[in-house]
C-alpha cells in the first residue's frame, strides 16, 4: 500500500503544481488526452502499471496532469502494481533461502526468475484479450 500512497502523493503534487500551467500551454493536446482519460483512463493506467514500459514516477507525474480522479488513480495503481510486487517478493524470498551455490538451480528459484521474465508478456497478452473483448 505504501507504493500506491507514494504514487498518489506524486500524482497530487504534479496536479497542484503543474497541471494548470500545462493545460494553458498545451490546451490543444490536453483536451484530447482528457477526453481519452475520461473514457478509458482506468484502463490506460492499469495497462501502464501492469506492463513495465515507463518508469512509475513518470506515470505518476503525467497522470497528475490529467483529469483522472485521485481516488481512481490510487485504487487502479494498487491493483496494477500488486501482481508485479508479488512476483518480485517471491523472487526475493527464494533468493533469501539460498544456503549453497547448488541452491541457485533449485526449481523454486528458477521458477521465480522465469515468472519475472514471463510476467510482463503474460500481462500484455491478457490486456490485449481484454481490449479485444471490450471493442466487440
Amino acid at each position: 500500500f505504501a507504493s500506491s500512497i507514494g504514487a498518489t502523493l506524486a500524482f497530487l503534487l504534479s496536479r497542484f503544481l503543474l497541471r494548470d500551467f500545462v493545460e494553458r500551454r498545451f490546451d490543444w493536446a490536453t483536451q484530447k488526452i482528457n477526453t481519452g482519460i475520461e473514457r478509458d483512463g482506468s484502463y490506460y493506467l492499469f495497462t501502464l502499471r501492469l506492463v513495465p514500459l515507463f518508469p512509475f514516477f513518470v506515470i505518476n507525474l503525467v497522470m497528475g496532469l490529467t483529469r483522472l480522479r485521485a481516488g481512481t488513480f490510487y485504487w487502479i495503481s494498487q491493483l496494477g502494481m500488486l501482481p508485479g510486487t508479488i512476483v518480485y517478493v517471491n523472487a526475493g524470498t527464494q533468493l533469501g533461502r539460498l544456503e549453497s551455490p547448488a541452491d541457485i538451480l533449485s526449481p523454486a528459484l528458477i521458477g521465480s526468475f522465469v515468472l519475472l521474465g514471463v510476467f510482463p508478456l503474460l500481462a500484455k497478452k491478457s490486456l490485449e484479450v481484454i481490449n479485444r473483448v471490450r471493442n466487440h
